[in-house]
């Protein structure tokens, strides 16, 4: 699913140069649960960027899905963004003047699917995350569990090939993350693949793989049996 050779990021130059990732290699494959760990300034947020497709690495190859994305077009990366990733932010990143369904929906209207069929898929994902009873409410008549409900759902309309969550449980109470990650717990045992970046060691436990980033290397990689 996700392959990553010689990965480098690098800012600046000379005695101003930062290598926010350097040489890094690792390979995900397609059904599993990682988590990508480490301190602030690791490089992991930089990591989690390549990955997403919302930069491009100084040098390297990043291969999902079978396709080499390492260098292509702002607008070849835009494409894959939308029809290979969902995600997760930790801000929920939801547009407040629209109902769940309508945010939810948004994905598929760059895909040039028809309202009819939109509304459809969205009410699917948004039953497939609890919220039956929410398609019609706005981000600010909902919980911050309910918002992150609603920012997976709209990760899922497009069966992407990797679901990428970005501290996802950042904002929310303990009831509301221990919500969130037993539905990434499921949607994982039904075969998401799904990556998610965060510091918090009680968030990485779910997942059957921790990679840790330091120094922009991997540090470890340890998987869980």
């Amino acid at each position: 699913m996700i392959q990553i050779n010689n990965l480098k990021k690098h800012y600046g130059m000379d005695e101003t140069l930062i290598k926010a990732v350097d040489d890094i290699k690792v390979h995900i494959e397609q059904g599993e649960y990682v988590s990508i760990i480490g301190p602030s300034g690791s490089g992991k947020s930089t990591l989690m960027n390549i990955l997403g497709c919302l930069d491009k690495p100084t040098s390297g190859d990043y291969e999902l899905d079978n396709n080499n994305v390492s260098q292509l077009s702002n607008n070849h990366l835009a494409d894959i963004r939308n029809s290979k990733i969902g995600f997760v932010f930790q801000s929920f990143n939801l547009l407040p003047k629209l109902t769940a369904l309508e945010n939810v929906e948004l994905p598929l209207i760059y895909t040039g699917i028809r309202k009819k069929e939109r509304i459809k898929m969205a009410k699917a994902v948004l039953d497939k995350v609890g919220l039956s009873d929410r398609y019609s409410h706005k981000p600010s008549e909902l919980s911050g569990g309910q918002k992150q409900r609603v920012a997976v759902a709209r990760a899922l309309v497009n069966n992407p090939a990797i679901i990428l969550a970005d501290e996802p449980t950042g904002n929310l109470d303990t009831k509301s993350t221990a919500d969130i990650l037993q539905l990434f717990d499921a949607l994982h045992k039904e075969g998401a693949t799904i990556i998610i970046v965060t510091h918090e060691d009680d968030v990485a436990s779910h997942t059957n793989r921790t990679i840790t980033v330091r120094d922009g290397n991997i540090a470890d990689d340890r998987r869980i049996l």
